[in-house]
């Protein structure tokens, strides 16, 4: 059984559609309740019936059929505890869950995001089904199937309007700039691969490699172990790791990032109930443990990315530019049940190497940088250039203090 971290939702400008996620299967398939119920126990399921019965009788309009009234009773009962990351997820739900874990989907390869005016504008990802398909960057979409999109669906309904089955077709109506009727293109669903790790040499500094990595999948630690061969390569010497908005992941992947940029101690220390403290020490092995480092982070900087900017923080082998982070620093196990169902449980809380609680109360930045709406609005990322200054200044004093 895998430990996995729960991923956060965050509210991104541009969303993948997908599919059914097709998977290894890889959690636990059942949660097995060992200890038989106590009178007590029996007592409340008893009365729980006594009273379902009664709605059942005279409840005017009837109550839910099948699996609803099941998924409500999980749902209330797992609300008195009180902790937001302890949930039931429905076996829809819980499918695009695993698949956003394991890096890929079924679907047909684009982004959508809104505009100000609400409408839905798609962005076709390269090589993939819809850009194959004919979708064009900026198409607006108006119709799924025989479905018309309306300005008061929820980004959700629109993605599971156009989510099926591997190799099935779904119909887009789009309008496009130029064309004075609705265009109509097939595309048919494919498997698509979604990279967590994107990089570049910033056009500001030829020397400095900026890598961005948007959630810790299955795939991310051989998309960032490509990424550093690429910018060492192109003789980056300083690095800008930006984790704003990076929701989480699973636990194994964020030692592995980790370890990327330490020689060696601990990433994390975990305070499991009834067990006591765990340590998770760094694997080794690493191509970035001299580099002079920053590390953006934000209010979306949760779970995962908060593991390992935390622990890069406490040994001093990075500057965390930008805002608090989100305080996310609980541990999940996640259990699919025998209707593809899901629950996640929080059996533990996370501290930096140097014991310092992360959940509820966040990373601070060494340096604070706001994030105005008006830079929002111009483009402008004040935190970005916070870091390009920070690491010629850096570099600036490192080789004067060589001569």
């Amino acid at each position: 059984m895998k430990l996995f971290v729960k991923t956060i939702s965050i509210s991104l400008l541009a969303l993948f559609i997908f599919a059914i996620g097709i998977g290894a299967g890889y959690l636990l398939r059942d949660y097995i309740i060992k200890d038989q119920p106590s009178d007590m126990a029996s007592e409340d399921i008893g009365l729980y019936w006594e009273v379902w019965n009664r709605v059942e009788e005279q409840f005017y309009g009837g109550v839910p059929e099948g699996s609803n009234v099941t998924y409500g009773a999980i749902k209330g009962s797992l609300s008195v505890l009180d902790d937001p990351y302890t949930i039931f997820l429905e076996p829809e739900p819980a499918a695009q869950e695993k698949a956003s874990l394991e890096g890929q989907f079924g679907g047909i390869g684009a982004f959508v995001r809104r505009d100000e005016a609400g409408r839905v504008i798609l962005e076709p990802m390269r090589e993939q089904a819809a850009e194959q398909a004919g979708l064009q960057t900026d198409d607006v979409l108006i119709g799924i199937d025989d479905t018309e999109i309306t300005p008061e669906m929820t980004t959700d309904e629109i993605v599971a309007l156009i989510r099926g089955e591997v190799g099935t077709e779904v119909i887009l109506t789009v309008e496009r700039e130029g064309e004075t009727e609705p265009v109509k293109l097939t595309v048919v669903r494919a498997i698509i691969q979604t990279p967590s790790v994107t990089w570049r040499i910033l056009e500001e500094d030829p020397t400095i490699g900026y890598i961005q990595m948007t959630s810790f999948t299955e795939r991310t630690s051989a998309e960032l172990s490509q990424a550093l061969d690429d910018l060492l390569e192109q003789d980056a010497k300083t690095f800008v790791f930006d984790l704003r908005r990076n929701g989480g992941g699973l636990l194994d992947t964020a030692i592995d990032v980790a370890s990327e940029f330490l020689r060696d101690g601990v990433v994390l220390k975990e305070d499991r109930q009834n067990e006591g403290q765990r340590v998770y020490d760094v694997r080794g092995g690493g191509q970035l443990l001299d580099q002079p480092l920053v590390v953006l982070v934000d209010g979306g900087t949760a779970s995962a990315s908060e593991i390992v900017a935390g622990a890069l923080q406490d040994y001093g082998r990075a500057t965390l530019i930008g805002e608090k982070t989100f305080g996310k620093g609980s541990v999940q196990l996640i259990y699919e049940l025998s209707d593809r169902s899901r629950l996640h449980v929080t059996v533990a809380k996370w501290f930096t190497p140097n014991g310092n609680l992360i959940d509820g109360v966040g990373l601070k930045p060494d340096v604070e940088v706001l994030f105005s709406e008006e830079d929002h609005q111009t483009g402008r990322d004040p935190q970005l250039e916070r870091a390009i200054s920070f690491l010629q200044n850096e570099e600036y004093a490192k080789k004067s203090s060589k001569k």
